[in-house]
């Protein structure tokens, strides 16, 4: 069968790779085409990309309003692609500002839609629910608390775990700390793990004041994780010379894995550092209108996963004004230097695995589709036969 995959983010890059791996596992024949990154074209062939992500990362309302031409080219071509390759579904991984003006022009050509990774109309936006119940086969949810909140409006979804269970759980069965510690020089010191994010708007936002820290503590080894849609020249105007620093690419996992704490942008690297029981501040700032606008319309306490799923504060959140170099070393002592604080972050870390369930989520979503097509394809055939 042919699959129309689109994932506009680095998050949603790494989730579908890993569901196409399982599809392919399972349908022998299966044919890709995609918008996506490199774990995407690693999975399948970069003839077969459309368009790469760091082409399409825009985000805040100001951001989509002075790149309007640009995501209006974007989807337009993407329509005129899908009715060329005449998928036998599309897949639309998270992006929902891009993927659901797109299911809804595939629900009218006779494409079946299938949503992994669920908009948050939990926080804003509740009035596409009515869209999403109309348009999509089926909507594959990887929150636990999603499901309950979409059964409250009427909607049934399916919850098969949190795919990053699977993706860390295959990264740990191949880690080799100490040759990743030898590969870079580090091991001598604690490490701080700093995470700005991947679009261009976060970074210059973030590392800047993560950066703050290095000057302070020398004691520590600072490494940036780095996204290989920015140059290294891009990351040096930030890091300058520092000989605590180190950049490194496409390798957030291993940092991770090696880190004491981390200061950590929100998004899905929040959840992922939790995942490997490192103690963290999350941090994030928004253009002002943008934020303002947000604030008006979303209405949830909390912005990180962490404490979203717990519904409860594990993680510190520096948002907007409280992002600064006096906040952030307020909290980088607790999380570096109170044990108990360390101790408690780690015991909420413990139940938000539990939380979040069995791993298995890319494995189950994939028979889930192919089973769905299938079973669709029958029923066709039994009403042209009948």
């Amino acid at each position: 069968m042919k699959y129309y995959i689109i994932a506009g983010e680095h998050s949603g890059d790494l989730h579908a790779s890993f569901l196409m791996k399982e599809i392919k596992l399972r349908d022998k024949d299966a044919e890709f085409r995609f918008w996506g990154g490199d774990k995407m074209i690693a999975q399948d062939s970069e003839k077969n990309l459309v368009k790469h992500i760091k082409e399409l990362a825009i985000m805040g309302f100001i951001e989509v309003v002075m790149n309007l031409k640009t995501v209006l080219g974007n989807l337009s071509l993407c329509k005129k692609d899908l009715i060329a390759w005449k998928p036998d579904a599309l897949i639309l991984v998270d992006y929902p500002g891009f993927n659901l003006r797109i299911a809804k022009f595939a629900k009218k050509n006779g494409i079946k839609n299938y949503y992994y990774i669920s908009p948050q109309v939990w926080a804003w936006k509740k009035g596409r629910i009515k869209t999403m119940k109309k348009i999509l086969e089926k909507l594959y949810v990887i929150l636990p608390f999603e499901k309950e909140f979409y059964a409250k409006h009427s909607m049934e979804v399916e919850y098969k775990g949190n795919p990053l269970l699977d993706e860390i759980n295959d990264y740990s069965l191949n880690a080799d700390k100490q040759a990743f510690l030898e590969k870079y020089d580090l091991g001598k010191k604690p490490i701080v793990a700093l995470l700005p994010g991947s679009r261009t708007q976060e970074i210059k936002k973030m590392l800047p004041i993560q950066l703050s820290l290095v000057d302070k503590y020398p004691e520590f080894d600072f490494v940036v994780a780095g996204v290989n849609t920015h140059s290294e020249e891009f990351y040096r105007k930030f890091i300058k010379e520092k000989s605590n620093v180190k950049l490194i690419y496409n390798e957030t996992y291993s940092i991770l894995n090696n880190s004491y704490c981390a200061v950590v942008t929100s998004g899905t690297a929040t959840l992922e550092t939790a995942l490997f029981n490192i103690p963290e501040v999350v941090c994030y700032k928004a253009n002002a209108i943008s934020f303002f606008a947000a604030k008006y319309l979303v209405k949830i306490e909390y912005i990180s996963l962490v404490n979203l799923i717990l519904r409860e504060k594990a993680v510190v959140e520096l948002l907007q004004d409280k992002w600064n170099e006096d906040c952030l070393e307020k909290e980088f002592k607790k999380i570096c230097f109170d044990e108990g604080y360390r101790e408690q972050m780690m015991y909420l870390f413990n139940k938000l695995r539990n939380l979040l369930g069995d791993s298995g989520a890319s494995l189950s979503i994939a028979q889930s589709i192919i089973e769905d097509l299938n079973n669709k394809l029958e029923e066709l055939n039994n009403r042209s036969h009948g």
